[in-house]
């Protein structure tokens, strides 16, 4: 797949091929280029509907992209008003993910917390999540560059590994497509991201979420027993590091 970064589309027309024929400003050059695609998916993004609700007069704040601030996890510049969901945004926990699990649960602990004198917060730096794309990538935990930036590139391992799916060798399909990869802090071994492109990543990636929740490491990864042949297995089974340098596809048997 071609990515054209720092560029804007300025046209789609009918191309010569019966594909759609792209048009943008090359960024570096600053001239009209084109090229013609066999499909263009438009994501143009969504923004909170808050401008009218005249928070101000509450006394809840919003910040440059109209979303709602939080100050204590859902509690917002207004102490006895609280906010759920994508239209909150609050620095002291991270970005909010729009995910609707996330507004369910922060939204239950909230009530507790308000009702039942219970005390537990939601963990908005912990959630599992899946980008449903034909081969599916799920994540939960922090990202290579998070880790970098939180622990230093010398203060983590990173193993990973591309493998092949059962359901992909009747097909014939390549035996690399799929890829998975393991975070973890060298200080105390504890995993800190998980990630796997492939099918089922999001049956996948459910179960070891609460793995990594409950501070799972490397070493009681390495300890679980793989059910053979499931693209979950790979994780078990994990030894290449991208600081060895050494080739991560499968090279057989």
């Amino acid at each position: 797949m071609k990515f054209i970064r720092k560029t804007v589309p300025k046209a789609f027309d009918k191309g010569e091929t019966k594909k759609v024929k792209v048009t943008w400003t090359d960024a570096e050059t600053k001239a009209d280029v084109s090229d013609e695609f066999d499909t263009v998916l438009i994501a143009i993004g969504r923004y909170p509907v808050t401008a009218d609700l005249n928070l101000a007069n509450a006394g809840v704040e919003l910040d440059k992209s109209l979303k709602i601030i939080g100050v204590e996890e859902e509690q917002t510049t207004a102490s006895n008003i609280y906010a759920l969901g994508d239209c909150l945004h609050n620095p002291k926990v991270g970005a909010v993910l729009e995910l609707t699990p996330v507004a369910i649960q922060s939204g239950v602990l909230l009530a507790r917390r308000l009702y039942t004198g219970a005390t537990t917060k939601m963990d908005y730096g912990l959630v599992p999540t899946t980008v449903f794309t034909p081969i599916e990538y799920g994540a939960i935990g922090l990202s290579e560059e998070e880790a970098e930036e939180k622990f230093t590139k010398d203060g983590i391992e990173v193993f990973h590994s591309y493998f092949q799916p059962l359901e992909f060798t009747v097909a014939k399909r390549g035996e690399n497509e799929c890829y998975g990869k393991v975070l973890v802090e060298k200080a105390t071994d504890k995993i800190v991201g998980m990630h796997i492109c492939g099918i089922h990543a999001g049956e996948i990636i459910q179960g070891f979420a609460l793995a990594v929740k409950l501070g799972a490491t490397k070493a009681q990864l390495d300890n679980l027993v793989g059910i053979h042949p499931t693209s979950a297995e790979e994780f078990t089974t994990m030894a290449i590091t991208k600081s060895s340098g050494d080739d991560a596809q499968k090279q057989g048997c």
